[in-house]
């Protein structure tokens, strides 16, 4: 029976920083982005053997099949895990086809990372089969490099370490490199922000590259709103994290109420009338802050409320529509192994 590989790579939330790690910006003026990492995964499965690479996703129910050596048609069709494969064939040879199922815990547009997770996920894995080191910061470094370079997708440069470093992170993105500071955050610290989030999966159409594309249009054409919110969002994230070493909720609630006041300013299409609706039901109900976790539209929300009114909050949302989910933070990045016979 031929080995089987398996990867998977943690899904993340952003407390503050994010659209600061998208270049041009993180280029010119630094970014920082305060995100960690919950307990849902983006997994790949790899199967070596045969003539012919297949690739299948469960999440987007498309499947692709190649010869050993044959090149990729970039056509929008799993086009990440071809540029991930092509990265491994053009450095190392491949005497032998492969299957590969990749999915994720999460459903696409989630705003969770799951994107980049999966590149993670899918890079871990080839390197387990070719027996290669696994170094987290080489492995966020290509597949951000695979994502944004290659294959040509807009984004930033948050979710691709957060997936391979896992747990609290303090990321810095600047010209000369990216910083992954790690969070020594108390374990009461941490159960009692498991205790007083809230997360909602409020649904909507979300087209993340067209907010994105907006995003970094407002920022080249130097439009002063956008700029001095982005600026904004990038020191409320120094000011979050004190605010979690400290165990300060309270402030680390006003915080991200102030941060996603500042997020609307970046871009149109961030929020909409609905998720306006969502978030003021959120605060009238208990909760001290919040946000959308990825770049807007759409996918999840997360609340930091008062404790003795999260479940005031849960039921209000409930009870407009949104799925309430239940998450908690794990501290582990990618990982591969070998399955078991």
């Amino acid at each position: 029976m031929l080995p089987m590989i398996r990867a998977r790579a943690p899904l993340r939330i952003s407390f503050g920083g994010g659209g600061t790690d998208v270049p041009p910006y993180c280029d010119e003026r630094g970014g920082v982005v305060l995100s960690a990492t919950i307990n849902r995964y983006a997994y790949a499965t790899l199967v070596p053997g045969g003539e012919t690479i297949n690739v299948q996703s469960l999440d987007y129910d498309a499947s692709i099949s190649y010869g050993i050596d044959e090149s990729f048609v970039f056509d929008g069709q799993l086009d990440l895990a071809k540029g991930v494969i092509d990265h491994f064939r053009n450095r190392y040879t491949f005497k032998e086809g492969m299957s590969i199922l990749l999915h994720n815990d999460a459903p696409p547009g989630s705003g969770l990372g799951s994107s980049s997770a999966i590149t993670v996920a899918l890079i871990a894995a080839l390197l387990e089969y070719l027996r290669l080191p696994k170094d987290p910061y080489d492995i966020a470094e290509t597949a951000y490099r695979i994502e944004r370079i290659d294959v040509g997708q807009v984004g930033g440069k948050q979710d691709q370490y957060a997936a391979a470093f896992g747990g609290f992170n303090f990321i810095e993105f600047n010209p000369d490199g990216t910083l992954v500071n790690p969070l020594r955050l108390k374990d009461e610290t941490i159960f009692e922000l498991e205790y007083r989030l809230v997360f909602a999966f409020v649904g909507g159409k979300r087209v993340f590259s067209d907010i994105l594309d907006k995003q970094v249009q407002n920022f080249k054409e130097k439009k002063l709103s956008a700029v001095d919110a982005m600026d904004a969002i990038k020191a409320l994230a120094f000011d979050m994290k004190k605010a979690l070493l400290t165990s300060n909720f309270d402030e680390l609630g006003r915080l991200l109420d102030e941060g996603w006041v500042q997020k609307k300013r970046m871009a149109e299409g961030i929020t909409n009338p609905s998720i306006d609706a969502v978030y003021e039901l959120a605060k009238a109900s208990g909760a001290q802050g919040g946000k959308i976790t990825g770049a807007g539209g759409g996918g999840f929300m997360f609340f930091l409320c008062e404790p003795q009114r999260a479940h005031v909050v849960q039921e209000a949302l409930r009870e407009h529509g949104a799925q309430i989910v239940n998450f908690t933070f794990v501290e582990d990045g990618v990982r591969a192994w070998m399955v078991p016979a």
